[in-house]
């Protein structure tokens, strides 16, 4: 398949890019049903490559897929979306280390263009397009380790807390902090210097952790009257 078809928004990628900002930008919320013939033709689009998209997402973590039901968009609970995070954490801080070890000069610059990117765009930019150059360089970082089967395992998870993270990302309050942390990736990065990325990534994730907490905490909360 050519770049511009698989571009083009009528094919399950494209499909699933728009249905994927929708989901992040909570125009479609947690448990809400993706009816196949609705969306359709919402969409524009033919019911296959339709299919096809929910299943990308599916894959992502975006969506419950169900036996003779209609998919849903998925809503774990808190406890679950924690579990992740924790493999995630042991992931980015073994693959930071491997990337201080392993990454080329020219892989840290590139890494270094995409934090800068995201540091320029962070206050005033389209939210979804912000969010996905800052997971951009997240997976540079970890492909830097050149550990294949590390980075695999990496996007698995990383799509998986696809929305969970762009849920954190959304702080803006929070915005000092992270991009402190992208700062002290690149230097530790040009620095040779896995300890001091490990200690980037932790700060970086247990932000991670009180935005999503909170997150959930407000959803919980009663309206008030």
């Amino acid at each position: 398949m050519t770049q511009a078809a698989e571009s083009d928004k009528t094919y399950p990628a494209g499909i699933a890019a728009r249905l994927r900002r929708e989901i992040l930008t909570g125009e479609l919320p947690p448990g809400s049903p993706l009816k196949e013939r609705d969306n359709a033709q919402r969409l524009g689009v033919s019911r296959t490559p339709l299919r096809e998209a929910v299943r990308i997402l599916g894959q992502e973590g975006l969506v419950t897929l169900r036996p003779l039901r209609s998919p849903v968009v998925a809503d774990p609970s808190l406890a679950e979306v924690l579990d992740e995070i924790a493999v995630l954490r042991q992931l980015e801080i073994f693959s930071g280390g491997l990337a201080c070890v392993n990454a080329t000069p020219e892989e840290i610059e590139e890494i270094a263009a995409l934090a800068a990117d995201v540091a320029a765009h962070h206050a005033d930019g389209d939210k979804v397009d912000v969010f996905d150059q800052d997971m951009r360089m997240h997976s540079a970082i970890c492909d830097a380790g050149h550990n294949a089967a590390l980075s695999r395992t990496y996007r698995e998870y990383l799509a998986r807390l696809w929305r969970i993270r762009f849920v954190s990302a959304r702080e803006r309050a929070d915005a000092p902090r992270v991009l402190a942390d992208h700062r002290e990736m690149i230097a530790a990065l040009r620095g040779r210097d896995p300890e001091r990325m490990t200690a980037a990534l932790a700060s970086h994730l247990d932000g991670m952790v009180r935005n999503v907490t909170r997150h959930f905490q407000n959803r919980e909360k009663p309206p008030l009257a």
